[in-house]
């Protein structure tokens, strides 16, 4: 049976992984429907440019919430490695 604190880090594993590959995924469609196009593409295989660009691009509150999920699922990982 799984505690009360282990549900809590498993819940936000999993929010916050989902969260980071919801905005990467919008982060990267998003690229690609502007100029260059090929910013897209390149920033889906190469996630720490998607954050970068889309700040340049004018995305800033996709790019946040994706820097925002990803330092939360580190703290997380970490909480649940103890």
């Amino acid at each position: 049976m799984l505690r009360r604190v282990d549900r809590v880090v498993l819940g936000a594993l999993v929010v916050s992984f989902a969260g980071w590959v919801t905005a990467h995924v919008a982060l990267a469609f998003g690229l690609a429907l502007g100029r260059p196009r090929w910013r897209g593409p390149v920033a889906f295989l190469v996630p720490p440019l998607a954050p970068y660009w889309g700040m340049e691009a004018g995305m800033k509150r996709r790019a946040g919430i994706w820097v925002t999920a990803l330092v939360v699922y580190a703290l997380a990982r970490i909480v649940a490695g103890l």
